[in-house]
């Protein structure tokens, strides 16, 4: 099976990469994931607003790919402030729950010194195994 781009239904198009890779053996590639709205609008400049957006376009391309987030085998977080994550860690879980309930990947934070979109605070990779 070659492998097939994922992009959900009305996101404004992706340019210069794709969203998700869905390849043989259905294992799901997620591209990094920011805190913008699928027309890619920033609604919050809020670090947990932005993680929990970010959660929620993760979810809906493992959903148009034909799966569900317990599909998903690794996230790998890129944080451009530790001292924020750290100290909101409490709201951190209450907003993965709202979208991952309790189910926990292998995860990686990864803390850098900043992100190609100047508004973005958080980018998350994902990989799901589909079906």
């Amino acid at each position: 099976m070659p492998s097939e781009i994922v992009h959900p239904q009305g996101w404004i198009p992706a340019r210069g990469y794709a969203n998700g890779v869905l390849t043989e053996g259905r294992t799901l590639h997620i591209g990094g994931q920011i805190g913008w709205t699928g027309n890619q609008v920033f609604e919050t400049r809020d670090f947990v607003g932005q993680m929990e957006q970010t959660l929620a376009n993760i979810a809906a391309i493992v959903e148009e790919a034909g799966g569900a987030v317990t599909d998903i085998v690794r996230l790998t977080w890129f944080i451009i402030d530790k001292r924020e994550y750290l100290a909101r860690q409490k709201e951190v879980g209450e907003a993965y729950r709202r979208v991952f309930g309790r189910h926990f990947p292998a995860m990686s934070v990864v803390v850098v010194a900043g992100l190609i979109e100047d508004e973005a605070l958080i980018e998350i990779e994902a990989t799901a195994q589909i079906g």
